[in-house]
């Protein structure tokens, strides 16, 4: 088999197959997700969008193993997450997934570095407080290091998630909605520099959005409205 043949035998990065979400509610059941399908290639940009109650942070939360399906598949990097238990999807997501969060998700008994530190201390990998380091000087935050994240401004906290979420080096990058709670010009600078860390890392970067102008930038769209892809 030639080097074209043997990478072309790489799983794609993401699978999805048949995915439901369904939750009962007051009127009986309600239907979040119908039955999505949909393939994403290795090092692919793809953005989610959908207005507000679309589903699109049920779909994230489901591809990242963060909920349980009401039916279908989910397969990462070769790995149908579904099939493992939950202790198994959560070391899935610590060996293959970065994920940054709207509202930021930094422990705020930890300094700067310490957040950043945390996924490389839970992976038991060697000097994790150098890496940390660099890493915040990659996001521009080496002045930063011992801040708490109260003393941190918004856009300064969203660059900590990105470094603490890059810092592993993931083959898959999750992005919800990472600009909601920052202003235009912060929003911006944050994008920009997630773009840039994701072509240096060549990971997949799955992001979910309302900005078309974010969407844009991606390689690939998919919108999802009223739980059905269009």
């Amino acid at each position: 088999m030639g080097a074209h043949g043997a990478a072309r035998a790489l799983p794609a990065a993401i699978e999805v197959a048949g995915l439901s979400k369904r939750v009962a509610d007051a009127s009986g059941e309600l239907t979040i997700l119908h039955s999505v399908d949909f393939t994403v290639q290795r090092a692919e940009t793809l953005a989610i969008v959908g207005a507000s109650g679309s589903g699109k942070s049920t779909l994230l939360g489901l591809l990242a193993g963060l909920d349980t399906p009401s039916g279908g598949r989910v397969v990462l990097d070769g790995a149908d997450i579904y099939a493992l238990d939950e202790d198994g999807r959560a070391q899935l997501r610590m060996a293959k997934l970065g994920f940054v969060f709207q509202s930021f998700q930094l422990l705020t008994h930890l300094t700067a570095v310490e957040n950043v530190m945390l996924p490389l201390e839970l992976r038991g990998e060697a000097q994790p407080r150098e890496k940390a380091e660099a890493m915040l000087a990659r996001v521009g935050l080496s002045s930063r290091l011992k801040h708490y994240p109260k003393y941190l401004s918004g856009g300064e906290q969203q660059r900590v998630a990105l470094a603490r979420a890059f810092v592993t080096q993931p083959p898959l990058l999750f992005a919800d909605e990472p600009t909601g709670s920052l202003d235009a010009a912060t929003g911006e600078a944050v994008i920009q520099l997630m773009f840039e860390l994701n072509r240096e890392h060549g990971s997949t970067l799955v992001l979910v959005t309302h900005d078309s102008s974010i969407a844009a930038r991606c390689g690939r769209t998919i919108t999802i409205a009223a739980g059905r892809l269009v």
